[in-house]
């Protein structure tokens, strides 16, 4: 009994304690110093070594602009414990009196620190480059390094001289840390692409460009290639990447799957230039059936994604052709996936498109293989509207695989399935979750429908228009697009003045650009643009007109008025990173 009250007091100890911390954490951020610090030196007390404790105590001394207590306690800690990074705190504690002359007393002596015992500079520096005092910071790895060459701080230096401006030498540096030490290369290519994407000083891009391109032409080592590779891919130049893909291919041809992996990213970028360039290359140049049919896949998803009814026949001629001489078997899945959608989808024939996956299903499979061809036979049974059945199969999927990204789709296909059906609860019950999946694409996906369904239910209790509107978006999800145009042409007409208006004129818009008609989709996007200005669906109607403009009509003068709206007034837009490089592009900004 005494154990188990003892064990019961820890615990309502521990619970208290943690309530304290919350509550003084909370006050912090609200900016109630006088409570947080009530609450930080209760906390400190407990726990005298606590660092975290301590410096909230000191930053509430400094909001206050108690800067002699904040120095007495520095002073105390420093004498008690021994650490020469609150020589650190101590200058900045000057520092934010104005004192430099003593701020910079503190700072040397820290650096002096650093002379002496080179391990120091962990501590000191870090400090330094949390209160952004990034000469002191640069010159402690510097005087680390004369200490004991062996330390290697390329990629903390490298990120200081961006914070400093030099992105000259931050470039250098960190392309020296990247070749030297390759495994920490996703953290180097982490950090220069936000400089590419971020900083306002697109000569940044250019700069990069040169230095990879100079040690490339100076070592030819194939690493530079495939930085190069990487770089072109960021800026969504994948002609460019492709050419350095090539150079790496003829010294190590073992490099194919990166090429059609570049020739996918070209697909879902809209370059089909790009993409039908790569991929034929593939063809040409392996026997690798994976890899083939993959190629074959993805062409032919391009031309299906692109075609007029009148492309069927020779579309439906290629897919058997490739069946037929490649055979249905595991490697396969791919190319018997997509015949069974195009079946489906394109030729209204979802029993034969059943039969395909059927078959297909009786081959010795993995759990993965499995998944896919669950997941387009619920979609097919999804196309039949027989509800029901694939929200088993979706279900099963998600079971199976619920940690796996397919196993994220399927739950979203769930999701859109009960919208489908009108049950706008379950759905927003489900995307309410799906907000926060870890990928991207389904996050955002999950959000915008929960937005739709939320937004129309607020403004209209009966949800008539939102099962008007849903029933149109199942028409566009059964490739059904000009009954869906007619469906949503007719909610403008009975619904006029309603929320779901701005929408329903963005998805005519895209159905026209489906269809091929430019005009009439620029009329949807520039309604929305002139008559809902404060709607969520404003930055999608600028991009898209943009796009139009841009890649379609090659009319700059007008694009670029669409770009920059984005820019100055969408900054939380998804497509504010990339409508940026194609105003600066057109602006002329960079020769990349």
């Amino acid at each position: 009994m005494k154990k188990v009250l003892l064990v019961v007091s820890l615990l309502v100890f521990a619970l208290g304690f943690s309530q304290n911390e919350q509550l003084a954490n909370n006050y912090f951020d609200r900016g109630e110093f006088e409570k947080a610090l009530v609450n930080y030196e209760d906390l400190l007390k407990n726990q005298i070594g606590n660092s975290n404790y301590f410096q909230r105590v000191i930053e509430c001394y400094q909001q206050l602009q108690q800067f002699d207590k904040a120095d007495k306690a520095l002073h105390d800690r420093l004498d008690k414990f021994r650490q020469n990074n609150l020589l650190v705190e101590i200058g900045y504690n000057y520092q934010l009196q104005k004192n430099t002359e003593k701020a910079k007393k503190y700072y040397d002596q820290a650096v002096d620190k650093i002379k002496k015992n080179a391990t120091e500079v962990y501590g000191i520096a870090y400090i330094f480059e949390r209160k952004s005092i990034f000469d002191y910071a640069m010159l402690s790895y510097k005087t680390a390094l004369e200490k004991d060459p062996k330390l290697s701080f390329n990629f903390q230096m490298g990120v200081l001289y961006g914070e400093m401006g030099q992105t000259d030498l931050m470039i250098e540096t960190l392309l020296d840390e990247a070749f030297v030490n390759q495994q920490n290369l996703p953290i180097v290519q982490n950090q220069l692409n936000r400089f590419m994407t971020e900083q306002v000083d697109v000569a940044f891009n250019d700069a990069l460009k040169k230095a990879l391109l100079l040690r490339a032409q100076k070592t030819q080592d194939l690493f530079w290639n495939d930085m190069l590779s990487w770089f072109f891919i960021q800026l969504k130049e994948y002609g460019k990447a492709f050419i350095q893909q090539k150079a790496i291919y003829k010294r190590n041809p073992d490099s194919f799957a990166i090429i059609v992996n570049l020739g996918q990213l070209a697909i879902a970028e809209n370059d089909q230039d790009s993409a039908t360039e790569i991929l034929s290359f593939v063809l040409q140049n392996t026997n690798d059936i994976d890899l083939i049919v993959k190629a074959h896949s993805y062409l032919i998803e391009m031309k299906i994604n692109h075609a007029l009814e009148k492309d069927y026949p020779l579309i439906t001629a290629e897919l058997d052709s490739l069946i037929k001489q490649y055979g249905v078997s595991p490697y396969t899945l791919p190319l018997v996936e997509l015949q069974a959608h195009y079946t489906s989808f394109q030729l209204n024939d979802p029993e034969k498109a059943k039969s395909i996956l059927k078959n297909a299903m009786e081959l010795p499979l993995n759990r993965y293989q499995n998944a896919d061809l669950k997941m387009e036979l619920a979609d097919i049974l999804l196309y039949e509207e027989k509800f029901n059945q694939a929200l088993i199969f979706y279900s099963q999927i998600n079971e199976d695989m619920g940690a796996e990204n397919i196993g994220q789709e399927a739950s979203l296909k769930t999701a859109k399935t009960s919208y489908f059906k009108g049950d706008f609860d379950w759905a927003s019950h489900q995307l309410k979750v799906l907000k926060s999946a870890p990928s991207q694409l389904i996050a955002n996906d999950a959000l915008d429908l929960f937005l739709l369904i939320s937004d129309n239910t607020v403004s209209d209790s009966t949800q008539v228009a939102l099962k008007k509107f849903a029933r149109a978006d199942f028409l566009l999800f059964q490739n059904k697009k000009q009954e869906a145009l007619t469906q949503f042409l007719a909610i403008l007409k009975e619904n006029k003045g309603d929320d779901i208006e701005a929408v329903t004129h963005l998805r005519i818009g895209k159905i026209y650009e489906k269809l091929g008609d430019l005009p009439q989709a620029l009329e949807q996007y520039t309604i929305i643009i002139n008559l809902f200005k404060e709607s969520i669906y404003i930055d999608e109607a600028l991009y898209y007109a943009a796009e139009i403009y841009n890649t379609n009509l090659q009319d700059v003068e007008k694009a670029k008025p669409l770009y920059e709206d984005i820019l100055f007034h969408h900054e939380d837009s998804i497509y504010y990173v990339d409508a940026r490089n194609k105003y600066r592009k057109l602006r002329g900004d960079t020769n990349l």
